[in-house]
């Protein structure tokens, strides 16, 4: 990750300080099982508090590569899950106006159930299958406050 700050001209002519965020894109996971999906719950630093997400990450420092082969990671580290067809459904951001960083959203089916192969950092995550109706209450009632997730589930429903 790297933090800058630019000096800019506005349209108006006056100037002014831009700070950016640069941090590498991740990939988001919608792991469709029957009448709903897998979600993942952790506790996230920054926020102080546990919640569920989607299937979420990026490569780690230094390291790179196609982001269909790393949204197939990311699901089968976190869940477990092996998917026989992923669909990219598209590219987001996460926060334009201070990061550069974006994300691409796969939907995956035809799911196969594994162990998990979490990162240390993910040693307390859980993941379950939750219906349809479940995650709407779950948004309604603040257990689903990721915002990438949130955007990825937009676009899922927007197509489907």
């Amino acid at each position: 990750m790297t933090v800058r700050e630019d000096e800019i001209r506005r349209p108006d002519g006056s100037a002014g300080i831009y700070g950016v965020v640069e941090k590498p894109d991740f990939a988001l996971v919608l792991p469709r099982w029957r009448d709903g999906f897998w979600l993942v719950e952790q506790f996230r630093y920054p926020v102080g508090r546990r919640a569920w997400e989607f299937p979420q990450g990026s490569w780690g420092s230094g390291a790179g590569g196609d982001q269909l082969a790393l949204a197939r990671r990311e699901l089968a580290e976190e869940t477990g899950l092996r998917a026989g067809a992923m669909v990219h459904l598209g590219h987001l951001y996460e926060a334009y106006g201070y990061s550069t960083q974006g994300f691409d959203v796969y939907l995956a089916t035809d799911l196969a159930e594994g162990e998990p192969d979490r990162e240390v950092t993910e040693q307390d995550m859980v993941h379950r299958a939750v219906t349809d109706a479940e995650i709407t209450g779950m948004i309604r009632s603040g257990q689903i406050v990721d915002a990438p997730s949130l955007a990825a589930l937009t676009l899922y429903r927007l197509g489907s």
